[in-house]
C-alpha cells in the first residue's frame, strides 16, 4: 500500500532530525485518515530479531513490522526504541510510526536459508503489528503466510481487533504450524481504558475478538498486563476481569504487574500526575529502586489472583521468557502432540498460497 500525494520531504524544514539515520527511508507520508500520525516508509534489510533468553531458553526470535505504536498506551516498555532517532518516548512514539514496507519479502528470504532452524517467532511482543495502519499496509497477510509456508512456528499478540481480518488465514496457517494467539486486555473499566490507552479499541471490542477467534477453533489467551496499583488490583477488578475473558471464551490467562523502566516511568509518571495526582507518592515510593514493583507486591498480587483464575477456570498460560509473548506450543507440546509443520508448497487456491510475498532475487543483497 502506498499513498499518493501525501509524501513530505525529510529535508523541509522542521523536518526530524533523527531520521537521518534512516538509510533505507522511502518517504514520510501523513494523510488526515490518520490526523496527527506520521508514516516514515523504510526497507527493512532484515525482518528476524535473535532476542537473548533467559534459563532453558537461550534466545527466541521476534517479528517487528512498525516501530512506535498509535495505540499510545502510557505504559508500553516499547517507548525507549524511539531514542535511537532522537525521537522521544512520549509523542514521538505514538505520532512518528517507522513502516517496514517489505518486511514480508525480506521474512520469506530469510526463513529460506538452510541455516533457519523453524525456531517458534514472536509477534506483538514490542509493538502492535495490528495498530491501526496495518488495514492500510496489510503487512501481516504476507508474514503469516511466509511463517506458515515455511514450517515455522509463530505466535501473535495484540490489542488490535484488525486480527479479525485474518482469522482464515491464521486457521489455514494453524493446519501447517502450531499458531498460538492472545490478546492484550488489562483494564475493564471504561473510563480507564480509554484514558490509559486512547488509541485502542475497547475492551469490549477486544473481548469480541477474541469470541471471534474461538468460534473459529483456534485457542487464545487473555494478557492481563498491566495490573496497575492501586487502580486495577481490586479483588472486584480482577474478579470482573476473569468473568468477562472466561465469558469470551478465553482458554488461559497470564498476568503481570506494571513494569515501569527509564523512559516508560517519566511518561505514565506525566500521565499520572494529571489523571490521578492522589496516587503520585505511592507510585514514587513503589518504584523508588527499579523498574519492577516490589517483590513484596507481586507476592500479594499473586496470592489475589490466583484463587480467581482458578475459580473462573482458567488456566495459567506461560510467557516466553526471551520474547515476552505467550510461550509457543511448539515448545511446550509434549513430543508427537504439536501440530504437524508441512514443507510442501501450499496447494492452488490456499490463503497461504494467495498471500505469499514475492521471492526476493539474491541480486538484491
Amino acid at each position: 500500500m502506498r499513498w499518493s500525494e501525501q509524501e513530505l520531504t525529510t529535508e523541509q524544514a522542521g523536518a526530524l532530525p533523527g531520521l537521518a539515520r534512516l538509510n533505507n527511508l522511502v518517504r514520510s507520508v501523513r494523510t488526515p485518515e490518520f490526523d496527527g500520525i506520521t508514516f516514515h516508509e523504510v526497507l527493512a534489510k532484515s525482518a528476524l530479531n535473535r532476542v537473548p533468553g533467559q534459563s532453558a531458553m537461550p534466545f527466541g526470535w521476534t517479528i517487528n513490522p512498525y516501530r512506535g505504536c498509535s495505540h499510545a498506551c502510557t505504559y508500553c516498555f516499547a517507548r525507549p526504541t524511539h531514542n535511537y532517532l532522537d525521537l522521544d518516548a512520549g509523542k514521538d512514539f505514538d505520532n512518528e510510526i517507522i513502516v517496514k514496507v517489505n518486511v514480508a519479502e525480506i521474512l520469506r528470504k530469510e526463513l529460506g536459508k538452510p541455516t533457519w532452524g523453524k525456531h517458534p517467532v514472536a509477534l506483538g511482543t514490542n509493538t502492535d503489528p495490528y495498530q491501526r495502519a496495518e488495514g492500510r499496509y496489510r503487512l501481516m497477510p504476507g508474514i503469516i503466510a511466509a511463517l506458515a509456508d515455511s514450517g515455522t512456528p509463530f505466535s501473535i499478540l495484540t490489542k488490535g481487533t484488525l486480527l479479525r481480518r485474518d482469522l482464515d488465514l491464521l486457521v489455514e496457517a494453524s493446519q501447517q504450524v502450531p499458531v498460538d494467539l492472545a490478546m492484550s486486555i488489562a483494564i475493564y473499566d471504561d473510563e480507564l481504558q480509554q484514558a490509559v490507552e486512547p488509541g485502542t479499541p475497547s475492551t469490549k471490542a477486544r473481548l469480541a475478538t477474541v469470541t471471534a477467534i474461538r468460534n473459529k477453533g483456534l485457542d487464545c489467551s487473555v494478557f492481563l498486563m498491566p495490573i496497575l496499583p492501586f487502580l486495577t488490583d481490586t479483588r472486584a477488578h480482577l474478579d470482573e476481569a476473569m468473568r468477562q475473558a472466561k465469558a469470551a471464551g478465553a482458554t488461559g490467562v497470564l498476568y503481570s504487574a506494571l513494569y515501569l523502566k527509564p523512559g516508560v516511568k517519566e511518561w505514565y509518571f506525566q500521565w499520572l500526575e494529571h489523571d490521578h495526582p492522589e496516587l503520585l507518592p505511592r507510585y514514587r515510593e513503589m518504584f523508588k529502586r527499579g523498574s519492577y514493583a516490589p517483590k513484596e507486591y507481586r507476592q500479594w498480587l499473586a496470592g489475589r489472583i490466583q484463587p480467581l483464575m482458578r475459580a473462573h477456570g482458567l488456566s495459567h498460560r506461560r510467557e516466553d521468557p526471551a520474547t515476552g509473548g505467550i510461550l509457543s506450543t511448539a515448545l511446550t507440546d509434549p513430543p508427537g502432540t504439536a501440530t504437524p509443520t508441512g514443507t510442501d508448497a501450499p496447494p492452488a487456491g490456499s490463503l497461504i498460497a494467495a498471500e505469499l510475498p514475492p521471492e526476493l532475487t539474491p541480486t538484491l543483497f
